[in-house]
């Protein structure tokens, strides 16, 4: 999995560099099956990273800009009458552009929760049911939804079951100055790059299976998920916190570890690889009390305090 990630970082580096951590926790998502939220100023490269990730994969993509008049279908896709050979009009389905491999739901809450709940489906069971029928999305299938987090004006942030539903959220900043530097020596037309051309895919579809294999065979022991266990749970009864993390946010946290371990080239899991992993898996399944929201305290601060808490197993 390593290998892979480094010779995907090194294509993505053409159009984008130092947003090495959105590559990690795409792969890390498709290694687990789960899916992403991006949370970055505009200007991050949120969409480019996208981009150039499908292309390293060699994976189809779609990306959808969701605006406040976006409805459900537009998504998923919808019923249609088509004309048949006897001169009748048969109904059949026509896929939305959700039917791919990863899917870019850019800007996700500038649209209704109507047309947010219709990915609900599609991020749990891999599916999309219209009219009582089900069909199933190509494999495999990632989400990266992005999001501004400082123009809230005419936007519907997302319900907390659909936050839940995304295996890690990402803080997007800005690079340091030296990336910096190395993005403006790329190649660009006017202000778009053309260095995306040059992207290369360097992994494929096997190499997806192969590396779930591989996730999936990491071995965990008692103590770790006893050490993930008491991570979670103590975020339930932490007094800055309305809301504490899930039972799935310690499925998530597992899975997650699994894929760090395997980044890190073993096979088991150790508990810094919980640590390290826990603020993207966790941050977004938080709610701060109104108190904690007053005093400005962040989500990221809370998750340290609950590290610190925990013992760690030696």
């Amino acid at each position: 999995m390593k290998e892979t990630r480094d010779r995907i970082i090194n294509e993505v580096n053409k159009v984008v560099v130092g947003q090495n951590n959105v590559v990690d926790a795409c792969l890390i998502a498709l290694a687990v099956g789960g899916h992403v939220l991006l949370e970055g100023a505009p200007g991050t490269a949120k969409t480019l990273i996208a981009q150039a990730i499908a292309r390293t994969l060699g994976l189809e993509f779609t990306r959808s800009q969701f605006t406040p008049d976006m409805l459900p279908s537009d998504v998923t896709g919808t019923t249609t009458l088509n004309p048949s050979a006897s001169g009748n009009y048969d109904l059949a389905f026509r896929p939305g552009p959700i039917f791919t491999n990863i899917f870019l739901a850019d800007e996700i809450n500038r649209t209704p929760p109507k047309t947010q709940a219709a990915l609900l489906e599609a991020m749990q069971e891999q599916q999309v049911s219209t009219d009582g029928v089900s069909h199933p999305l190509p494999s495999p299938f990632l989400v990266i939804a992005t999001q501004n987090p400082i123009e809230y004006e005419g936007t519907y942030p997302l319900p907390e079951a659909q936050l839940d539903r995304f295996t890690l959220k990402i803080d997007v900043g800005y690079p340091d100055e030296e990336a910096e530097k190395t993005m403006l020596r790329l190649s660009h037309s006017g202000v778009k790059p053309t260095t995306l051309n040059d992207v290369q895919s360097v992994a494929s579809v096997h190499d997806i299976q192969n590396i779930r294999s591989s996730v999936d065979n990491v071995v965990v022991s008692e103590e770790v998920i006893s050490y993930i266990t008491n991570i979670v749970r103590s975020t339930r009864s932490l007094p800055a916190l309305q809301l504490g993390a899930s039972p799935r946010a310690a499925i998530n946290l597992l899975a997650a570890s699994k894929a760090v371990a395997k980044l890190f080239e073993r096979d088991y899991v150790t508990p810094d690889d919980v640590a390290f992993i826990a603020p993207p898996v966790l941050r977004h399944r938080l709610i701060l009390s109104p108190e904690a929201e007053l005093e400005r305290v962040s989500t990221d601060s809370i998750i340290s305090q609950a590290l610190q808490n925990v013992a760690v197993p030696r």
